[in-house]
């Protein structure tokens, strides 16, 4: 996540594996080894290995990654991302939908064949609780809107939901269940969800199947209050029941057993256990040692697995397309000025960067909405990207020829060499002197924090490394949630003509016009006359080793939204035979 901003270091570590590594290829056995969760006669069992925590199975509260993926194996949404295309949004909860003329009303036709369930770990039992109706879906909504929660995607809700920003919006204090009435959201009847929007939002469709508004049990948040979600406790509807969780040890999730058939996916697991492994190191061997179905094909191995004829064909890389960037305060000297910007970007390789520093796990980009999200502009249509001869003009223009007189630049960041490449290339392509930069290296909530936009300007730094990964697949999500200067905007951007452009673009619903209009945008983001109000840098590739024994759609499932475990498959009879049971 983490929110859906990520420190650039962050995503390179922990979803890409660029992790130091201690063991050669030739040592194939792991020092760690998983005996107690793999017993005899199990159910068919998917065995992963993961370095991060998850931080709520709350979908109104969830924010990091691994919190969405949790979600989407627990509760089902209105809709769902298709797994094998993150574009398409299709059927869950809902049937069917319709709008008013207007595109401010939605209402949703639902199933009537879905039920709340609690699993019982002790007795290995589920019991049905009731069905999922309208009403469940509206009390998650309405939820997502309580500051109270303290959520990151409250103020997605908010931007959208008539009636959410009044409650978003109000001192926490003041805050109280009944403010609920105030969210634009009915069930009509137990099958029947009415929702209104503050506008007619060409994207809303593509949100429906977001976390927060999923539906949750009103009387189960009740009884057990910040508890309800405890193992034993919850109260779940999706394709899978939370069997065990032990805090950086594991997690175990099992089929459930009262969900309509046809909801469940193609694959055949009935069992999902993740090990906790921070090493990346480890985390290779246990996968050599076929202790985990899918791993991390670290950069100090790949030579080596690319020279093997066995390991090489477990290899798959994915196009993930989350964009790493550098923010740029808009409100300190010099990056105030937008020939300054403009120079910071036009003076960076992303090729270089790329091959250099990446080793090839990134695509460079020029502007922000990357390829394969709604309203992406063709990746080498629109933005300045690497022009030194531009980048020069720009910082004459600004009253800094050849750097000279240029402020100091406070660069802060989580670590990794993209910092000191780009120092290098302001001294190559700008003539800079490195001691302009000031770097400094902190863990990414310190940089979180330094970044606040209501931390006064002396505090704040100039440029920050940081990523943004799709909550959503449309453009909005990229330059409306991220670059609009009331959205969060921890760059502290002033509003202009571009940010009613985007205001437009979210009310127009011809698919077609709005496509046009995201050009548009990003031109005048990062076009040679652009704010350029970030630099984008790269889109990530993200090398992954899956076991010949295991199916799964790695390429696309969980690009956009939580992956569908429900659509892996294990070939027993071939791991047993590679394990040499």
């Amino acid at each position: 996540m983490f929110k859906k901003s990520l420190p650039i270091a962050v995503i390179l570590t922990m979803v890409m594996a660029l992790l130091p590594s201690g063991f050669a290829l030739a040592q194939r056995d792991a020092d760690v080894t998983l005996t107690s969760v793999m017993r005899q006669e199990e159910p068919i069992t998917w065995y992963g290995v993961t370095a991060l925590e998850i931080s709520s199975f709350d979908p109104q509260r969830a924010q990091t990654r691994y919190d969405i993926d949790a979600t989407e194996q627990l509760f089902l949404g209105l809709t769902d991302i298709n797994p094998l295309n993150p574009n398409e949004v299709r059927p869950e909860l809902a049937t069917s939908w319709e709008t008013s003329e207007d595109g401010t009303m939605w209402t949703f036709t639902l199933r009537n064949d879905v039920n709340w369930v609690r699993w019982d770990p002790v007795s290995d039992t589920a019991e049905i609780v009731r069905p999922v109706t309208a009403a469940d879906v509206a009390f998650g909504i309405k939820r997502s809107c309580d500051p109270r929660l303290g959520a990151y995607y409250t103020a997605v809700s908010a931007s959208v939901i008539q009636g959410c920003n009044d409650v978003a919006s109000k001192p926490v204090e003041e805050v109280t269940d009944a403010d609920y009435d105030l969210v634009q959201v009915e069930a009509l009847d137990d099958t029947t969800l009415v929702v209104n929007l503050q506008f007619a939002a060409g994207y809303f469709f593509s949100m429906t199947p977001m976390w927060m508004l999923r539906p949750v049990p009103q009387e189960t948040i009740a009884e057990f209050g910040d508890d309800w979600t405890d193992v034993g406790n919850i109260v779940t509807n999706g394709a899978w029941v939370l069997d065990e969780y032990v805090r950086g040890v594991r997690r175990v999730y099992l089929r459930n057993p009262h969900l309509p058939a046809d909801m469940f996916g193609p694959g055949n697991v009935e069992r999902v256990i993740y090990t906790v492994v921070e090493d990346g190191g480890t985390q290779f061997a246990l996968y050599l040692d076929k202790q985990a179905d899918v791993g991390p094909l670290l950069t100090a191995e790949q030579q080596a697995v690319q020279d093997d004829p066995e390991l090489s064909q477990q290899v798959v890389q994915v196009v993930d397309p989350s964009v790493g960037y550098i923010g740029l305060a808009h409100d300190k000297a010099p990056t105030d000025n937008v020939n300054v910007r403009r120079a910071l970007g036009a003076m960076i390789s992303r090729d270089a960067l790329a091959s250099q520093i990446l080793q090839g796990r990134g695509m460079p980009v020029i502007h922000f909405t990357p390829p394969g999200m709604f309203g992406a502009p063709p990746i080498n249509e629109v933005g300045v990207g690497f022009d030194p001869e531009f980048a020069q003009a720009q910082l004459a223009e600004a009253g800094y020829p050849n750097c000279e007189g240029l402020p100091n630049i406070e660069f802060v960041n989580t670590g990794g060499r993209t910092p000191e490449f780009i120092v290098a290339q302001a001294e190559a392509n700008l003539g800079c002197n490195r001691d302009i930069f000031t770097l400094e290296t902190v863990d990414f909530t310190v940089m979180i924090e330094l970044t606040d936009p209501r931390n006064a300007t002396e505090d704040r730094p100039n440029m920050w490394s940081i990523a943004w990964g799709p909550d959503y697949p449309d453009a909005q999500n990229w330059v409306g949630d991220v670059l609009h200067c009331e959205s969060e905007n921890t760059f502290k951007r002033p509003c202009s003509e571009v940010d009613d452009l985007i205001e437009q673009a979210a009310r127009e619903s011809d698919p077609d016009a709005r496509v046009e209009l995201y050009y548009r945008i990003e031109e005048m983001f990062f076009g040679p006359e652009g704010e350029h109000p970030i630099i984008p840098l790269y889109t990530f590739l993200t090398t992954y080793m899956v076991q010949p024994w295991a199916t799964i759609p790695i390429a696309t499932d969980g690009l956009v939204g939580g992956a569908h475990y429900d659509w892996r498959s294990v070939d027993v009879a071939m791991r047993e035979a590679a394990m040499g049971e």
